[in-house]
């Protein structure tokens, strides 16, 4: 792409009250972006265009924007991918409102791989934040690419457990790269880019955050991923949202049930009613994907060598003993009994952990 069609490119995703279906339309309306930019306002109307966006194509702001985004793709793992690119996402690519244009930061290669999104509550509880952990882990570990949005809560759960896995994870933003959602996620954004994973937005780089923008980017979640699941949710959740699309866009959607008297639980058990699979261990989503599972990765799974499992294997013991026994903290014994409980190889009966003997 030549230098001043990346400009135009840039000048016209800025442009107010144009979303990615008139983007295209203009793109496909035109040899190029630059004869886009240049055509007459009545070539504009013609296309249905808002007069606002035509008017706004040769103004100061418009230009010293697009020269900004410009000089931040001229900085290392910055990308804007176009909908032609090889590195777009290629089951994005599928859908009928696919972003035109997306900025990336980090590794664009990490988009092309196997990847399934995980979503839920921001405000999770801690048994929701450990098998959000627990399942990323595991699922990074089998070669897929975490998917997630960034949020507090699940999200940032599931980001972080991939990234303990050694796994790759992607992050959606519902801003702009340049303006991280939350802050406090700063740091976990740049572990990311670290890991051999990537933020991206459809979005201008300085966009700020705007509450319409987050149901927005949730089918971006899901377009990029053969399915979703789902942790936590109330039944006005954003998840929901992200399950929603997914299951219309012919993407695989899973959620994991809870307690009847947690309201976290309420968004899950409808997705399940309405035909979700529930899930209750890794092999409940490895099992319909087994085209993809372990694709250049293995599972890092304990194995009987691992000493919690040659304690259980002996003999049943609650998490208590366990943490005595191993001398280790009671926290880090019980995140690996989750871990193994979500794998398949532990059960916990009125608080005795055992092995799973299938």
């Amino acid at each position: 792409m030549s230098p001043a069609e990346l400009e135009a490119r840039l000048r016209l995703h800025l442009l107010p009250e144009l979303g990615p279906l008139r983007l295209q339309r203009l793109f496909e309306a035109f040899p190029d972006a630059s004869s886009a930019l240049s055509a007459p306002a009545s070539a504009w109307r013609a296309l249905g265009l808002p007069d606002a966006c035509a008017e706004a194509r040769r103004t100061a702001e418009i230009r010293e924007r697009a020269a900004l985004a410009l000089a931040w793709l001229e900085q290392p793992a910055h990308r804007l991918l176009a909908r032609e690119d090889p590195d777009y996402p290629a089951l994005l690519g599928e859908l009928e409102d696919a972003p035109p244009l997306l900025f990336v930061a980090g590794d664009p290669e990490s988009l092309q791989r196997p990847q399934l999104a995980m979503v839920g509550s921001r405000r999770a509880s801690h048994y929701g934040l450990d098998i959000a952990s627990a399942f990323a882990r595991s699922l990074a570990s089998a070669g897929f690419v975490i998917g997630s949005g960034l949020a507090l809560g699940i999200d940032g759960a599931a980001h972080q457990g991939a990234l303990d896995a050694g796994g790759r994870t992607v992050a959606v933003l519902g801003t702009g790269l340049q303006c991280i959602y939350p802050q406090r996620h700063r740091k976990l954004a740049q572990r990311i880019i670290e890991g051999g994973g990537a933020l991206l937005s459809e979005l201008p780089l300085d966009c700020q955050p705007q509450a319409s923008n987050f149901p927005r980017r949730n089918r971006l979640i899901s377009g990029m991923a053969l399915g979703v699941l789902v942790i936590e949710a109330s039944p006005s959740s954003g998840s929901l949202i992200t399950a929603r699309l997914a299951a219309e866009q012919g993407r695989e959607v899973y959620a994991i049930p809870g307690s009847i008297h947690h309201p976290g639980a309420r968004g899950c058990h409808q997705l399940i009613r309405q035909g979700a699979t529930l899930v209750e261990t890794v092999e409940d989503i490895l099992e319909g994907l087994r085209g993809w599972q372990r694709i250049g990765a293995t599972a890092t799974a304990p194995t009987p060598r691992d000493p919690l499992l040659q304690q259980l294997t002996a003999a049943p013991a609650s998490a208590e003993v366990l943490a005595d026994r191993l001398a280790r903290p009671l926290n880090e014994v019980l995140a690996e009994l989750t871990e193994l409980e979500i794998t398949g190889q532990a059960a916990c009966e009125q608080g005795q952990w055992s092995i799973r003997r299938i």
